[in-house]
């Protein structure tokens, strides 16, 4: 006698391949976890969504840096140090909750850009890259303009006390 075989329903394929976030704990996965309820766990650290983040707003037209004056003095200092390269994350601040991310950003600004217009492309490209590579809802981008780059005004790195 031969058994009837069924195909596996709806349901159950989704059961398969549900994500699921599970709140903190020392024994449970940490905010910022996404685990597959059934094949493992994947958890996403603040510094991806930090570098994420970061990338996405560099690819906007007008966003001249990141990070405040005293942010990127530092980077430009630490540059001079044989080894050591500046934070790719200077000016990107992010908290990553169970589900969901906030994210704050200082940037300066090319001269003649909008600024309204520059901060939405910017928001727009962060919680679409963010939601799209992490799967953390944005909640919200907080933009603040630190400093506007004037034409022929370059980069200028802290300079050496000692050479």
């Amino acid at each position: 006698m031969a058994e009837e075989t069924k195909a596996p329903t709806t349901q159950a394929k989704h059961a398969e391949t549900a994500w699921a976030t599970t709140p903190g704990g020392a024994d449970k996965p940490r905010a910022g976890e996404v685990s597959e309820t059934t094949r493992g766990a994947t958890t996403i650290a603040a510094v991806v969504v930090q570098k994420i983040a970061a990338v996405a707003t560099r690819e906007i037209s007008g966003v001249a840096a990141l990070g405040g004056g005293v942010a990127r003095a530092f980077g430009a200092l630490r540059e001079r140090i044989p080894g050591a390269r500046a934070s790719e994350t200077s000016g990107v601040a992010v908290e990553v909750g169970e589900k969901q991310a906030a994210i704050d950003l200082e940037i300066v600004v090319e001269y003649g850009t909008a600024v309204v217009d520059l901060a939405r492309a910017v928001r727009r490209n962060v919680i679409t890259a963010v939601e799209r590579m992490a799967g953390l809802e944005v909640v919200e981008v907080n933009i603040a303009v630190t400093d506007i780059r004037l034409p022929g005004e370059e980069e200028t790195p802290a300079s050496a006390r000692v050479e």
